[in-house]
């Protein structure tokens, strides 16, 4: 059996959000499934890395798809010829991205639907991009994979999709997160935060993470309790919005906010397991791995009341209103109780146990299994 993988975001020193997720299923599954061959697609030339058992044929098409007139050129030109040339017996894109003009059956992914919701947080050229093409990409796909139960209903009710033809994949966490010791705590709060305890955020710097709100609401924090906390900012400022920015400029505790920038996984599992907690009031989100990871470093979590997010989390975080800035700074405050924070610990500590990445690989290669494909008889042939 031959599998084609969409897999241009495999990225050495560059994998964010999605593309851990296809770094930790698809290694777990090409290496549980040697019978099978799998083609994994790039649009550069990949780091070996990525080429996870020898059953994995690399293979580079152009052009780099970065862009939306490019993502039609990738997908529904270079795509297609190289499924004929593979004679793929199915194609499995964890991007959401699928190509219209083949004629192989096809498994995709959707982590989320933001654009459908929020369509002003984005540039018009990609939203134009999204809205024309994720609603054929969910008719035309075999099987649908998405990463929580918020994430199925909200594809049913967007596009009309017959919700047995989705499964749930929940993320699962990287081993690297872990408790440190105080010492250590200690060594990385001097490196980010001088020596002061610090809230940290995580996330790619997009409106929907909700940064101008999380600025106003620990301003408001600082000015009703006198106390040394910083805020600590890790992801890169690629989607920083005139907003964001004016959030920024009004702060009076402007000098307590630190930007980290891109930290590699060891480096934010370090700042992540020596947070004063992790603050993560996205006001959308399809899943929301930053929660696992601090769940699994003991660092207590303040997320918000939507979307995915308490479906994760549940009663092992304080979930406040991520559209109100003095519910988010209310959170900030019950976390300065030790207690508060105990308590959440090891409910984090447990509700982690419900993720893992060996689960999410086994539900992603039984919705492929599912799909029909050439080249199989049964699914459990392949089982």
């Amino acid at each position: 059996m031959r599998i084609a993988v969409n897999t241009r975001l495999l990225l050495k020193g560059k994998l964010e959000g999605i593309g851990w997720v296809e770094y930790e299923t698809l290694r777990r599954i090409v290496q549980a499934h040697p019978e099978v061959e799998f083609y994994f697609i790039f649009d550069r030339q990949p780091d070996p890395m990525f080429l996870f058992a020898d059953n994995v044929k690399p293979v580079v098409l152009f052009p780099q798809a970065r862009h939306p007139f490019l993502f039609i050129w990738f997908f529904e030109l270079s795509i297609p010829h190289a499924l004929r040339k593979i004679k793929a017996d199915l194609f499995y894109s964890p991007d959401g991205y699928l190509s219209l003009r083949s004629k192989v059956p096809q498994v995709v992914e959707f982590h989320d639907l933001n654009f459908e919701h929020f369509p002003g947080d984005m540039p018009k050229i990609h939203l134009w991009h999204y809205k024309t093409f994720f609603p054929k990409f969910a008719r035309k796909a075999s099987r649908i994979v998405t990463v929580s139960e918020f994430s199925k209903q909200d594809t049913v009710e967007c596009y009309g999709v017959d919700p047995n033809k989705i499964d749930v994949a929940y993320n699962g966490v990287n081993e690297i997160f872990r408790p440190l010791p105080e010492v250590e705590r200690e060594a990385i709060r001097a490196k980010y935060s001088g020596g002061h305890p610090y809230f940290m955020f995580v996330g790619s710097l997009h409106p929907r993470k909700n940064l101008a709100r999380l600025f106003t609401a620990f301003d408001r924090f600082k000015a009703s309790h006198e106390n040394d906390v910083k805020l600590v900012i890790v992801g890169e400022k690629r989607w920083w919005t005139e907003p964001i920015q004016e959030a920024y400029d009004a702060m009076r505790y402007q000098e307590d906010v630190v930007f980290a920038g891109r930290l590699s996984a060891e480096d934010l599992h370090k700042v992540t397991a020596a947070a004063l907690a992790s603050v993560y009031v996205s006001y959308f989100e399809g899943f929301g791995i930053p929660i696992l990871e601090a769940f699994k470093c003991d660092t207590p979590v303040i997320t918000s009341n939507v979307t995915s997010m308490p479906e994760v989390a549940q009663d092992a975080a304080l979930l406040v209103d991520p559209f109100d800035e003095d519910s988010i700074a209310e959170g900030m405050v019950k976390m300065l109780d030790a207690e508060v924070r105990k308590d959440l610990i090891e409910k984090g500590r447990k509700r982690v146990q419900e993720f893992s990445w060996d689960h999410a690989a086994t539900v992603i290669w039984n919705s492929l299994m599912k799909a029909p494909h050439r080249g199989a008889t049964s699914v459990e042939k392949h089982n």
